[in-house]
């Protein structure tokens, strides 16, 4: 990411991003100039009470990338940066989403460290992410895998909030509040990440 000073980053988070969480413009128009479809989620923010568990099941510490995708208002990455002093990446293709996570990145003093960025997270760009992090729905979970495996490194961790990944099994699952959170690590063969219930998308 460009905006940032040179890092030897350990680990990611992964959300989506690499415009400065300062930027106003919160335009909804692709890379290709289109307009962004809608969202496929409705926005239901993680309860805070929550986000310092998933950040703790992430192992998330100085040094991460942590990115969101489908940041929100981008509690996660803005709660990584302050608490555990690492770089965050939030991506949401709601436009009123990125202008709100910038305006808690601004109020945070955190527009050094958290980028949001107003993109299509399947389209987007996160192969960077040492930590990635999902809220999302269990198909959208499941459309998500392949792209996961094309652009995460081995090694990198992936959190998900209330839904699992279907036949690729979690390695660790923990409960906060009744919802389960579950976590992978990336392995090193792309061809040990379950892909049979990916749904069609032609």
């Amino acid at each position: 990411m460009n905006a940032w000073k040179p890092l030897h980053w350990a680990l990611v988070v992964i959300l989506v991003g690499c415009a400065p969480s300062g930027r106003d413009d919160t335009s909804a128009v692709g890379p290709d100039g289109k307009p962004l479809r809608a969202p496929d989620v409705r926005y239901e923010p993680t309860p805070r009470s929550v986000v310092p568990r998933i950040l703790d099941l992430a192992a998330v510490r100085a040094g991460d990338v942590v990115y969101d995708l489908g940041s929100g208002d981008g509690r996660i990455v803005i709660a990584a940066a302050r608490d555990r002093g690492a770089q965050g990446v939030g991506i949401d293709i709601d436009p009123e989403r990125i202008a709100e996570a910038r305006a808690n990145a601004r109020a945070a003093g955190l527009t050094d460290e958290v980028i949001f960025r107003n993109e299509d997270l399947f389209l987007a760009d996160f192969s960077d992410a040492t930590v990635v992090t999902l809220f999302l729905y269990p198909d959208v979970n499941l459309k998500l895998k392949p792209r996961l495996v094309e652009q995460l490194q081995p090694g990198t961790r992936v959190v998900s909030y209330h839904h699992d990944m279907g036949c690729w099994q979690a390695e660790r699952t923990v409960r906060v509040r009744g919802a389960p959170i579950y976590l992978w690590t990336m392995p090193a063969s792309p061809d040990a990440v379950c892909l049979d219930d990916v749904p069609d998308t032609d």
